[in-house]
C-alpha cells in the first residue's frame, strides 16, 4: 500500500452561547465555535486531511453542512465515520499531527485528553496522534479573538 499525506485546514468564528469543543473535548471558555455541527475545527481539519490523502473529497462532500442530520453533531462521530469510509477504499490512518491556532484559551493542559479522544475516534494508539497549539502573537482575526 502506498503512503499518502493529507493536509486539512478549518476556521470557524467564535460565537456566544456555544460550547468550545476542540478535538472532541469541551474546553471552558467564554465563547464556542459557530458551525452547523459542534464547530470542532481541529476534527474538521483532520477529516479533510484524511479524505484528501485518500483522494475522497472533503468533509462537505461526505457530511454536507446543510444536512439536518449533522446539526450539532459531535464531530468525533464524523471522524470515526471518515476512518470507516477510507477503510472501504483500502486506506487507513497511520499517524496524525495537527496544530491548533488560537490566541485564547490556552490549550496546553488539555493536550493529553484531546490526543486520547482523537486517537480513540480513529482507532489509533495515543502515541500515533500529535496535537500542538500556538498563537498568532496577536495578529489577524485569531489574534483579535474572533476565531480559531
Amino acid at each position: 500500500m502506498a503512503t499518502r499525506t493529507g493536509i486539512g485546514v478549518d476556521v470557524h468564528p467564535l460565537a456566544e452561547n456555544r460550547a468550545l469543543v476542540l478535538g472532541g473535548v469541551k474546553i471552558p471558555h467564554t465563547h464556542g465555535l459557530a458551525g452547523h455541527s459542534d464547530g470542532d475545527v481541529l476534527v474538521h481539519a483532520i477529516i479533510d486531511a484524511i479524505l484528501g490523502a485518500a483522494g475522497l473529497g472533503d468533509i462537505g462532500t461526505h457530511f454536507p453542512p446543510g444536512d439536518e442530520q449533522y446539526r450539532g453533531i459531535d464531530s468525533t462521530i464524523l471522524l470515526t465515520r471518515t476512518v470507516e469510509i477510507i477503510a472501504e477504499e483500502n486506506w487507513r490512518v497511520q499517524y496524525v499531527d495537527a496544530t491548533i491556532l488560537a490566541e485564547r484559551p490556552k490549550l496546553h493542559s488539555y493536550n493529553s485528553e484531546i490526543r486520547a479522544t482523537l486517537a480513540r475516534s480513529m482507532r489509533l494508539s495515543d502515541g500515533l496522534v500529535s496535537v500542538k497549539a500556538t498563537t498568532t502573537d496577536g495578529l489577524g482575526f485569531m489574534g483579535r479573538g474572533e476565531g480559531i
